[in-house]
């Protein structure tokens, strides 16, 4: 297993926490924008912050693709 797929499962569950969706909603939206690809690409700045900042680059992210 990757180094960034544990970080993945937890950018997943922070995001489902803080946004009150399902775990399927979450999938839905991150394969929508290509989302795993991104905290993959960005792992080393990621994984070094909180989980505030990880869900609010989330959005940012989303938003700059919608």
């Amino acid at each position: 297993m990757s180094k960034e797929m544990p970080f993945l499962v937890y950018c997943i569950e922070e995001y489902k926490a803080e946004k009150n969706l399902t775990g399927k909603e979450v999938i839905s939206l991150f394969r929508q924008y290509a989302v795993c690809e991104y905290i993959k690409s960005f792992y080393e700045a990621l994984h070094t912050t909180g989980k505030n900042y990880i869900v609010e680059d989330i959005d940012l992210y989303i938003r700059s693709r919608a």
